[in-house]
């Protein structure tokens, strides 16, 4: 398909390529470029802790708290009538959990070489644990979770 031209122009060679001028980097009106504002995309926080799974009927909860790198497991709100029983205490802490008092959560920390074996045994703890608590308050194992 042909274009008509005007006498003023030139025909187009054979071997000349496309060059595309490169982004405006005039400053807007806040005083940066698009192409910094580009690079500057702000992304929502992930909320941390983050909680990873729920049992509200249990009243336990499993969270990973990214900015102290920890793991936790919270009981109701942290109240000395939310304390589970001691077999469930004794398994925290076999599995290497200790009591945070200001938090008011069982904490285990997450190293960089073990991050995430330690995420898998702590769902798995969580699910034991879970499952004792609700053998011990009498609740029916299918009645409903919250996966995260």
């Amino acid at each position: 398909m042909s274009r008509k031209r005007t006498p003023d122009q030139e025909p187009p060679s054979e071997n000349t390529t496309a060059v595309t001028d490169p982004p405006a980097t005039e400053p807007t009106a806040e005083g940066q470029s698009f192409a910094e504002k580009v690079g500057q995309k702000k992304w929502p926080a992930a909320p941390d802790p983050f909680r990873i799974a729920s049992d509200n009927l249990a009243g336990v909860r499993l969270y990973e708290n990214k900015r102290d790198r920890v793991m936790a497991i919270q009981f109701g709100e942290g109240r000395q009538e939310d304390k589970p029983s001691q077999a469930v205490i004794d398994m925290l802490k076999e599995g290497g959990y200790r009591w945070n008092p200001r938090e008011k959560v069982w904490t285990h920390p997450v190293k960089h070489d073990s991050a995430m074996s330690t995420r898998i045994e702590a769902e798995w703890l969580y699910q034991e644990i879970r499952t004792m608590i609700r053998q011990e308050k009498g609740i029916e194992a299918s009645a409903p979770e919250v996966p995260f």
